[in-house]
């Protein structure tokens, strides 16, 4: 298997948070620099999608503070994504780093080498994110995305606003949403209400105009 579509679910659905795990660095409001992939270049192509589950927020990232995204594929919904078309190596490389393990390392290889076996779900460990799930495909190429195996499990927490101004970014950059939509649909995700109210989130998300918003240099 050459290439796949990695589907971003998370902060990853921006492009330019994205990029610190291809080519290594450390997004605006993080509090970790990421090594980069073996391979550094860009995703071959990117494409707005959706696929059938739930958005979960839970547990304690400790990049963001506050709950880090997982995708629950047994949820009844439909979760707003991004795909990215890039190779099996680099896929490797990217859930080896959301694991804090080394890019090229056994885990990275591993990985890689399993996904043409994966019809659905497939638990590397159990980790935070070391559960792969097939979602399809896109134009006849794979799609996979990784979350956690047990995530209906896990003890639902709010995000901080960092981390959703990077979610946000991306829902905008994909899919064109409007604020207020945006808003909407982070806060039917679980553990946001923990937080948040939608009027809230979306006078946060209008803020920009004023520069204090969610998005930084995203404009809607």
């Amino acid at each position: 298997m050459d290439h796949v579509w990695y589907v971003a679910y998370g902060s990853n659905l921006a492009l330019d948070r994205f990029r610190c795990y291809l080519a290594g660095g450390r997004p605006a409001g993080g509090a970790r620099v990421y090594p980069g992939c073996r391979d550094a270049r860009d995703p071959a192509r990117i494409a707005a999608v959706e696929v059938p589950g739930g958005l979960v927020f839970a547990g304690e990232s400790r990049v963001w503070g506050g709950g880090s995204a997982f995708y629950n594929p047994a949820a009844p919904g439909v979760v707003a994504a991004r795909a990215y078309l890039v190779t099996a190596d680099q896929l490797g490389d990217i859930a080896a780093q959301e694991m804090r393990r080394d890019p090229g390392g056994e885990f990275a290889r591993d990985l890689a080498a399993v996904l043409p076996e994966v019809d659905a779900v497939h638990a590397m460990g159990s980790g935070r994110y070391e559960t792969v799930a097939r979602l399809g495909e896109q134009d006849g190429v794979p799609m996979f995305t990784v979350t956690h195996g047990t995530v209906a499990d896990l003890e639902p927490n709010a995000p901080t606003l960092p981390y959703l101004r990077w979610i946000a970014a991306g829902l905008a950059e994909a899919h064109g949403w409007a604020a207020r939509r945006v808003a909407e649909y982070l806060y039917s995700a679980t553990g946001v209400s923990r937080a948040w109210t939608v009027d809230e989130l979306a006078s946060a998300l209008d803020g920009e105009a004023g520069g204090g918003g969610l998005l930084g240099g995203v404009a809607f």
